[in-house]
């Protein structure tokens, strides 16, 4: 089953089930990937809608960071129940040492020396880590290597 078609599912289960909650944060998700769909006139596939999830629990995690800054725990609580349910649909995050172990591969294989060579290097790293690992997080590790 396509994550598009789970999602789908999901919709139509909280539905039943009288999940409000639930239900507007899949509607949120819905929504986002139907409004990409047709900005560009094509069907996503699994690695576009995974992109589109992990920018929905990036906003959400700045959020979470503002509305906790401004005292507002009651706004913070919403979007950490939000991030949850977004994250429901991501697979398993990857550890450190799968992390490191990626990154060591692409620095090899693209004969990388300095951090000027970073771009190649994402390149070879970001799809195989999708939905998986925070790229601020990949980056810093690239880094650290070619320091």
């Amino acid at each position: 089953m396509s994550l598009k078609a789970r999602i789908t599912e999901d919709m139509k289960t909280a539905m039943r089930a009288g999940e409000k909650d639930r239900l507007l944060v899949i509607r949120l998700i819905l929504a986002a990937i139907k409004q990409r769909e047709v900005d560009e006139r094509i069907e996503l596939d699994d690695a576009q809608l995974l992109a589109i999830l992990e920018k929905m629990v990036k906003q959400r995690r700045d959020s979470i960071e503002q509305y906790s800054a401004a005292n507002r725990e009651d706004l913070a609580a919403v979007e950490r129940a939000e991030v949850e349910v977004i994250q429901s649909y991501l697979p398993a995050p990857l550890s450190s040492e799968e992390l490191d172990a990626i990154v060591a591969r692409a620095i090899a294989d693209s004969g990388a020396t300095s951090a000027r060579e970073m771009g190649k290097i994402i390149g070879l790293v970001k799809p195989q880590v999708v939905g998986r690992a925070d790229m601020g997080q990949i980056s810093e590790l690239i880094k650290a290597r070619l320091a």
